[in-house]
């Protein structure tokens, strides 16, 4: 009787924090259905003003009141890391119940040697500032009752080509004589016709004058106005002034080439042909005997779809089979080389990531990640894994990065998704998924995996792809996972062991510090929190 009254009390003990953890990990905001084809006080003030346009000085002495709720979402110049303090101190806790953590990334380096690791840094990423931005990232705003009609975005040329600038004229200027200036700086200016009555100066050079006496023909003129860029440059853009008396205007031409599309050829068959569209792709390390698992139960399902296999075992086993390619890699060289090898690989539409320990049920339907890839514009979709214990797992995560000053910015990750994509209920848009996931395969090599992260790497994937990967995670596509639970009555192989060496390194080993060293130099992170 006494055992019953234990195991009652034991059961509703678990009961009971079960149900908190569900309380507390329940959404508390209404996540919104897309379609994905289309502190407060003095500082709060200070950082409002410094986002407005460049003040007018006769409006500073108008007071105004801040409205606290909408100024503190405003971006700050400086970011903080801040974890979450207290908490309930239970067996599982941080399962149950997580809290935000917060970790500093310059602890990845010796004290002697941080100051020099800041100044290599902050030279690089000047470089990076110089390369990657164009005057088309500058904020142009327009005059108020500006009589010039321009174009505001929208305008492109190809490098060293010649366009016609779409949409200038000068409007509702009552003059005797009208004239119009043109500047540009990476390329120079002309006119495709000429209009009686126009006088031009300048053409084929880089300012160039149109006057008249006649408005409409003035206007007539500037319909033929072409812009020829000189300077080479694969992608970058010129400012274009647009000058009359009392009045500017300045606007921006891209100067780029068209990106040069990547198209497969996936058959004639109308339904989704997964042969041709999809490639399996997994990295493998002395596990064989799961790796042939994994491979048994992709047949059953997928008899003819190729499966790439990256394999860094000290001695490697022949895999052979149809349909199969076996990529030897030298001893231990890590988890992201081996994705990049497999990944390289591929030459299919899409590519599957799979861990070599996971089963293909009839929940595994490739068919719905596909024909979400398909009718989307997302780049990535994750399915779910589902453990011997019955838990499924899709591993979204929200990834965010709040700028910051001379020490870096700051990287937020959380559990959870942005929105439910319309037509796909159980599909959401995330930053991050699980090791089991969807994808085009060029995007993938893209972003490519760092090889530098050879023990300890997942989520740096999704860092790195972040605004350029649209992910998303639908949870009704389920893989299993081979149990990892360790039964006492049996022994553990030598393999095993080698193996749970190099994949669970502990936290104060060379992989983790290689990892925050390169959040923090790399990616130029100060900080990481995360729940």
């Amino acid at each position: 009787m006494r055992s019953l009254r234990k195991t009652v009390l034991l059961a509703i003990l678990v009961s009971v924090v079960l149900v908190l953890a569900l309380l507390h990990s329940w959404p508390t905001r209404a996540y919104t259905t897309v379609d994905v084809w289309q502190r407060p006080g003095s500082v709060v003030e200070r950082h409002l003003e410094e986002r407005l346009p460049e003040p007018d000085h006769r409006l500073g002495n108008i007071p105004f009141h801040v409205r606290d709720s909408v100024a503190s979402l405003l971006a700050r110049n400086g970011c903080v890391c801040e974890g979450e303090s207290g908490g309930v101190n239970l067996p599982f806790a941080q399962l149950l119940f997580p809290r935000v953590s917060a970790h500093p990334l310059h602890t990845a380096f010796e004290a002697s040697e941080l100051e020099e690791m800041k100044r290599r840094r902050a030279k690089e990423y000047k470089s990076f500032q110089k390369r990657s931005q164009t005057p088309a990232d500058v904020l142009i705003i327009a005059e108020a009752n500006n009589p010039l009609q321009y174009p505001t975005q929208g305008v492109d040329v190809r490098p060293l080509k010649t366009i016609i600038i779409p949409g200038l004229a000068l409007h509702n200027l009552p003059r005797e004589h009208y004239s119009i200036n043109i500047t540009a700086t990476l390329g120079t200016l002309n006119v495709a016709a000429e209009v009686d009555g126009v006088k031009i100066k300048g053409d084929g050079e880089m300012h160039m004058t149109l006057s008249s006496s006649l408005l409409p023909n003035l206007n007539r003129q500037l319909q033929f106005v072409t812009y020829t860029n000189t300077l080479f440059h694969p992608s970058t853009a010129d400012t274009v002034q647009l000058e009359t008396e009392g009045h500017q205007a300045i606007f921006s031409i891209k100067i780029r080439h068209g990106v040069t599309p990547k198209l497969y050829n996936t058959g004639s068959k109308g339904e989704y042909n997964i042969s041709a569209l999809v490639t399996i792709a997994t990295k493998t390390f002395l596990r064989y005997d799961k790796l042939q698992d994994l491979i048994d139960s992709v047949r059953r399902y997928y008899p003819t779809v190729t499966i790439v296999i990256a394999d860094d075992s000290e001695n490697p086993k022949t895999i052979s089979g149809p349909y199969i390619e076996h990529y030897i890699m030298p001893f231990g060289k890590g988890w992201f080389a081996g994705r990049n090898l497999a990944v390289s690989q591929v030459t299919t539409k899409y590519v599957l990531w799979v861990d070599d320990d996971f089963i293909f049920t009839a929940n595994t339907k490739l068919e719905k990640l596909v024909d979400v890839l398909e009718r989307t514009t997302l780049d990535l979709v994750g399915g779910a894994v589902r453990e011997a214990t019955g838990y499924t797992a899709t591993y979204r995560q929200t990834i965010s990065i709040e700028p910051g000053e001379e020490d870096g910015d700051c990287l937020h990750m959380r559990r959870g998704f942005h929105h439910i994509i319309q037509g796909f209920p159980n599909c959401v848009v995330t930053d991050g998924v699980i090791n089991f996931f969807l994808a085009r395969t060029d995007k993938v090599q893209q972003v490519g995996f760092d090889p530098r992260l050879a023990r300890v790497a997942h989520l740096e994937f999704f860092i790195d792809g972040l605004g350029s990967l649209h992910v998303g995670s639908c949870d009704d596509v389920i893989v299993n996972h081979a149990t990892k639970i360790k039964l006492p009555w049996v022994t553990q192989s030598e393999s095993d062991k080698t193996y749970a060496k190099f994949r669970y390194p502990p936290a104060s080993s060379d992989a983790t510090h290689t990892k925050n060293g390169l959040l923090f130099f790399k990616n130029r992170f100060q900080c990481l929190t995360h729940n």
